[in-house]
């Protein structure tokens, strides 16, 4: 008798689902409702970006149990511990732009359509 699908592995599905429908969704929005949407996926504490680098945390922690005991190769364990200082790095330079995303969220959608002013893409990172 084949063995049920844990939960665990249900929800992970679940969540891999609707992260594909919100990607769609956000490339369909306007620019303004994109912006809220950005920011609410961005947020460090409450977004997604968050929660996902509170996960892959949280699978490293479980990893390096595991290395440590044998049942997992330590390589395992050093790509999951990277992956979430990597996340975490991410998550601290898109930091700095948080009030700005916050900001241009909470604004009301101007009422004209006044064209947008290019700008140059090129800027210096600093890290």
């Amino acid at each position: 008798m084949p063995h049920p699908t844990p939960y665990a592995v249900r929800l992970a599905d679940e969540i891999t689902r609707q992260l594909g429908q919100l990607t769609d969704h956000l490339a369909q929005l306007p620019p303004h409702q994109a912006t809220q949407a950005i920011a609410r996926i961005l947020d460090p504490d409450d977004g997604v970006l968050g929660g996902i680098t509170h996960l892959v945390i949280t699978g490293s922690v479980f990893a390096k149990a595991e290395a440590e005991r044998g049942a997992l190769p330590a390589e395992v364990w050093l790509a999951l511990g990277r992956a979430s200082n990597e996340l975490n790095d991410i998550a601290l330079d898109l930091d700095e732009h948080r009030e700005t995303l916050r900001h241009l969220s909470v604004r009301p959608a101007p009422a004209t359509a006044k064209p947008p002013v290019p700008t140059p893409l090129v800027v210096r990172r600093r890290r």
